[in-house]
C-alpha cells in the first residue's frame, strides 16, 4: 500500500501545478490548454490533479486568486516604497511601465480570463471582478492620500494602459497614462 500523501506533498504538489497551469494559460489562452498539457508540464498525474482541483475551472480560479495576491503584492511594495503620495500614485505607472517590458508580456491575465471564460463561468467572472475591485480600491487610497479625488480616472488610465500595452506590445502606454495623472494631480 502506497504512503499516505503529506500536508507538505500536498503543498508542493499544488503550487507546481498552479505555476505549470498559470504558465500555460498566460502564454497559451485557457481554452488552448488541455488538462494532458497541464499535467505534462507539471509533471503531476491527472489524477492527483483532479485530486486538486476537481474541474479546470476551479485551477483556474486558483491560479487567477494566488496571481492577483502576487501581482497586488508586488505593485504595493513598488508603490509603499515612497515617502510622497503624489510620487507614490505615479510610481504606480512606472511600475506598470516595468511589468509591460517584461518578456512575455501578454497582457492582463484577468482580462485574457474574462475575455475567454467571463461570460460562461461565474465563478472566473466572480475572480475577475474581485480582482479589479481590488485593484481600484488600492489606486483609490493612494490618490486619496495625495490629496485628490481623481480615483476612477486614475484607475481608468491604468486598466487602458495595462489593456493597450497588451495589444501592442509597447510599455509606452504607462508612460502616456503617467502623464496624464501628473496632469490630473495638478503641481507639487
Amino acid at each position: 500500500m502506497p504512503a499516505p500523501i503529506t500536508e507538505e506533498q500536498t503543498r508542493l504538489d499544488r503550487d507546481v501545478l498552479l505555476d505549470a497551469a498559470e504558465r500555460l494559460f498566460y502564454e497559451r489562452g485557457i481554452q488552448a490548454v488541455g488538462m494532458d498539457g497541464i499535467r505534462a508540464a507539471s509533471g503531476l498525474p491527472l489524477k492527483r490533479i483532479y485530486r486538486l482541483f476537481a474541474t479546470k475551472e476551479d485551477l483556474v480560479v486558483a491560479v487567477l486568486k494566488r496571481r492577483d495576491r502576487r501581482w497586488r503584492d508586488s505593485l504595493a511594495a513598488h508603490v509603499e516604497q515612497l515617502p510622497d503620495p503624489r510620487e507614490r500614485v505615479l510610481a504606480v505607472f512606472d511600475w506598470l511601465a516595468e511589468w509591460f517590458a517584461e518578456p512575455g508580456f501578454r497582457g492582463c491575465v484577468w482580462v485574457n480570463a474574462h475575455g475567454e471564460l467571463g461570460p460562461s463561468s461565474e465563478a472566473v467572472l466572480a475572480e475577475v471582478r474581485s480582482h479589479k475591485q481590488a485593484f481600484r480600491d488600492q489606486i483609490a487610497e493612494w490618490v486619496h492620500a495625495a490629496g485628490a479625488s481623481a480615483a476612477d480616472p486614475v484607475f481608468l488610465l491604468a486598466e487602458g494602459a495595462i489593456v493597450t500595452a497588451g495589444i501592442t506590445g509597447d510599455p509606452a502606454p504607462a508612460r502616456h497614462a503617467r502623464a496624464a495623472v501628473a496632469t490630473l494631480l495638478g503641481a507639487p
